[in-house]
């Protein structure tokens, strides 16, 4: 969601200035008064004149981000987050083919997202996803998506310090063979995506 804001900020009984941060999944509190509280958990969300209220953790908060400030971050809070399927951009209108994995299964929230929207069509496929877990494979889709008509591919592959191959190989490849990176996202614990357009 990415929203930040100075605030008076009442958490219970304390009362002080902080920096408010709206996360995805998160508001974070930092400064003299330090919190985190998962957006689904909180309860009560409401604009109480100039202050975004609710309760969280058995706390009555209240973030004095002024009345316009406070419409937008109570709007964004209210807004359910877009589904992976809507992050991805795969439909039924805007079918997949889906490559990988080549160890275990496929991830649930990808196979899930995937659900309504995947092709075994190469003619009719509006993207690729591929999901890669070695470097060998990272070649062999390029390979493969050469000969498809869509130019989007999605690299779905292990996230975090160890990963392998990592975020920067994948990318360091992929821009090597004439793709540009236009966007990312999360698609579970272990796994992120990057969507990349050939040339």
């Amino acid at each position: 969601m990415g929203r930040e804001a100075l605030c008076t900020a009442r958490v219970g009984q304390e009362t002080a200035e902080a920096t408010a941060l709206l996360e995805s999944t998160a508001i974070v509190l930092r400064g003299a008064l330090r919190r985190r509280w998962a957006v689904a958990a909180l309860q009560k969300l409401r604009l109480d004149g100039e202050a975004l209220c609710f309760d969280a953790d058995g706390e009555a908060v209240a973030l004095e981000l002024g009345a316009k400030e406070g419409e937008r971050w109570l709007k964004k809070l209210q807004t359910p987050p877009p589904t992976l399927a809507a992050r991805l951009g795969v439909s039924a209108a805007n079918p997949a083919l889906l490559i990988g994995p080549t160890v275990g299964t496929l991830d649930p929230a990808l196979a899930e997202a995937l659900s309504q929207g995947l092709t075994g069509n190469v003619k009719t496929a509006r993207m690729l996803v591929a999901v890669i877990s070695k470097p060998g494979e990272l070649e062999r889709m390029a390979e493969f998506h050469a000969t498809m008509i869509c130019k989007t591919v999605w690299v779905v592959h292990a996230k975090g310090p160890g990963a392998f191959p990592s975020e920067a190989e994948v990318r360091t490849a992929m821009r090597g063979w004439g793709y540009v990176d236009n966007k990312s996202s999360v698609v579970s614990d272990a796994l992120t995506a990057t969507r990349y357009v050939r040339r």
